[in-house]
């Protein structure tokens, strides 16, 4: 290499250095310098999800016709993952997820004062929460049929709550295997689909001759799963609207979960009321100095 084409490269090497450098610094500025005039950046789920029909029937983002008002600027993620990683990436963002799913990448705020726990949820106290559902149709499979009195056994309510979910009333004291086999198709919610999994472990462990398939494309294809015969058992994190629940042989709830408004570790804001949640969804609320 000539002493010319050495010293080009160098200046090219050192620029470049110097250039990433800079756009990192600008990244991290990004990612730490909270700022309370920015516009609060809105996550939200996709249309089908239960987890968005149950929040928005919740906080009051729908009118007289039960139309969902979300505004049109949030941004649409497809899973509670996507939320989380949405958030966790933003420091100037705002989203919700299932409280059971909620982890260190993020930070979950009290509403109205009360902190989002599974003890606030079962005493009544933290107000945005709802049922984990199940549903079925008709001639359930011998298999389906005993996974059914599984997941309502106190086996399986011990899972809920190490899962952080509130249990509901257990059915069926001490489960016994009947030592079944065959094929369950479940489909449905995101949200339930970590405490499903958890169920088909444990279940397994019992009749590991049983094979569980679990999908979640989100509580509404769940349920019309069940509709046309596709699934035995359909997951949704809401409930069933009245149409729905007369293609149905029936709904039950496995757990209940509470919805926890997220935000950025290095947002200051620790708490929200449900009036401010409800502003910040219809679009009304733009910006955090308001909420602040």
């Amino acid at each position: 290499m000539t002493l010319k084409s050495s010293v080009t490269w160098l200046a090219l090497f050192s620029g470049s250095l110097l250039l990433t450098a800079c756009g990192n610094e600008e990244a991290d500025s990004s990612a730490s310098a909270f700022e309370d005039t920015s516009d609060i950046h809105v996550i939200t789920r996709e249309d089908g999800s239960g987890t968005r029909g149950a929040f928005v029937e919740i906080t009051g983002v729908v009118d007289e016709n039960e139309d969902d008002n979300t505004t049109p600027t949030a941004t649409v993620q497809n899973s509670t993952s996507g939320v989380m990683q949405a958030v966790a990436g933003d420091i100037h963002s705002l989203g919700y997820i299932s409280l059971g799913s909620l982890d260190e990448s993020v930070a979950g705020l009290a509403v109205d004062g009360i902190e989002p726990t599974p003890e606030t949820v079962a005493s009544g106290e933290y107000q945005v929460a709802r049922n984990f559902n199940i549903t079925y149709g008709e001639n359930l499979n011998e298999a389906a049929q005993d996974f059914y009195s599984f997941m309502f056994s106190e086996e399986a309510q011990n899972i809920v709550e190490e899962q952080g979910y509130v249990s509901v009333d257990v059915q069926t004291p001490e489960y016994k295997s009947e030592e079944v086999s065959g094929e369950i198709n479940i489909v449905g919610s995101t949200s339930v689909e970590p405490l499903m999994q958890a169920f088909a472990e444990a279940y397994k462990e019992h009749n590991p001759n049983v094979t569980i398939d679990i999908t979640a494309p989100g509580s509404g294809a769940g349920i019309t799963a069940v509709i046309d015969g596709s699934a035995d058992i359909g997951m949704a994190s809401r409930e069933l609207d009245e149409e729905e629940a007369t293609q149905v042989a029936g709904v039950d709830a496995i757990a209940v979960d509470g919805i926890a408004l997220i935000v950025h570790h290095d947002n200051p804001l620790e708490e929200i009321t449900l009036e401010q949640i409800q502003s910040i969804y219809l679009g009304d609320t733009t910006t955090w100095d308001e909420v602040q």
